[in-house]
């Protein structure tokens, strides 16, 4: 009868091993490696401290670009960002997401791989890409406004209770822009 016991006893220790190890497993493959920085020209801050080319960038990190400065985040399989001169703004990532929170006024160019959701939060609204395919759009809210053009793929852009597709080639706004402001190219 004692053999029989420490061999229950050993199945439930290899279970809670076994639980153990897949809750290690489960954890390092929800966590989001870091990003990248490919290129930063000219002055660029995360939370603060300045940036250099090949550094890293954390989930959660606010990035500040001055004039005639930007910067690329690669995000590996999540695709890429890049923060253009003027801009201050927080990237957040995980899995199979990217969200960028304009911060403040600027303008940022966002390129997600197929069946990664990214959105893009402003003052007026959101932009959310759409489907399972690569998208590229820019994001300018240096006017006032929200100007949003889609280079590849599609997204919506959600102002309140308006929701507007924006295919690719194509370009579309929320909010109000300054008189006499037009968007950079």
């Amino acid at each position: 009868m004692t053999s029989l016991t420490n061999v229950r006893l050993l199945a439930v220790i290899s279970v809670i091993l076994g639980l153990g190890l897949m809750a290690v497993v489960v954890t390092q493959t929800t966590k989001p490696n870091p990003g990248k920085f490919l290129e930063v020209v000219g002055n660029v801050t995360v939370n603060g401290a300045q940036a250099i080319s090949g550094g890293t960038v954390n989930s959660d990190s606010a990035i500040t670009t001055t004039a005639r400065s930007s910067a690329v985040v690669s995000l590996g399989k999540l695709g890429r960002v890049e923060v253009l001169p003027s801009s201050t703004m927080k990237l957040t990532f995980a899995d199979a997401s990217v969200s960028v929170s304009m911060l403040d006024q600027g303008r940022v160019r966002i390129s997600s791989s197929s069946n990664v959701t990214a959105t893009t939060t402003t003052n007026d609204g959101s932009v959310v890409t759409t489907g399972n395919q690569r998208n590229e759009y820019v994001v300018d809210t240096s006017c006032g406004n929200t100007f949003v053009s889609v280079k590849k793929g599609t997204v919506e852009l959600r102002a309140g209770s308006t929701v507007k597709q924006i295919a690719a080639g194509n370009q579309d706004t929320a909010g109000t822009a300054r008189p006499g402001c037009t968007p950079a190219p």
